[in-house]
């Protein structure tokens, strides 16, 4: 573990405080609670539509509400996606970094751009169709080192293409 990430910091700032409580609402939002608390609302709304002679206040009830929390939960689920995200690529620029033979320009790859992204799926595609024709599937780990364990194994191939 990195020196100092051992112990988190809960710091008092309004960021501090405003991610804390994001947090919590975001477990809370997907929880089994949530869920039937949101269809109760809806049970009551749809109850009351006969109270009210399914008025235009009555309707205007629930999509004002629906578009407050949908808004707000927009921005919820995007941070939670975001925070998700970037652990999981740091988890697997980990691997690639500590795994001996893995190609290091995968590292950080979630920076290229969309070319550049677009390029190493060709490079990646290109190798899956060599590994097709291993008996080793495991055998190489590189598209580069795939190109030339297969032109050694198979130059009259390799000529014929």
């Amino acid at each position: 573990m990195i020196h100092g990430m051992a112990k988190r910091r809960h710091g008092s700032s309004v960021g501090d405080r405003l991610e804390a409580f994001s947090r919590t609402i975001t477990q809370w939002t997907g929880s089994t609670a949530a869920f039937g608390w949101a269809m109760a609302v809806i049970v009551i709304w749809a109850v009351l539509g006969p109270v009210f002679a399914y008025s235009n206040t009555w309707q205007l009830v629930i999509n004002t509400g629906t578009t407050i929390v949908t808004f707000l939960m927009v921005f919820l689920i995007q941070r939670a996606q975001n925070k998700d995200s970037l652990a999981i690529h740091l988890k697997l620029n980990e691997i690639v970094a500590a795994t001996s033979g893995a190609s290091n320009r995968l590292v950080d790859v979630e920076s290229l751009s969309e070319k550049e992204l677009a390029q190493l799926h060709r490079f990646y595609s290109e190798l899956a169709l060599l590994c097709r024709k291993e008996v080793d599937l495991l055998h190489s780990h590189s598209v580069e080192e795939a190109r030339q364990r297969h032109a050694v194994k198979h130059p009259i191939r390799k000529a014929a293409e």
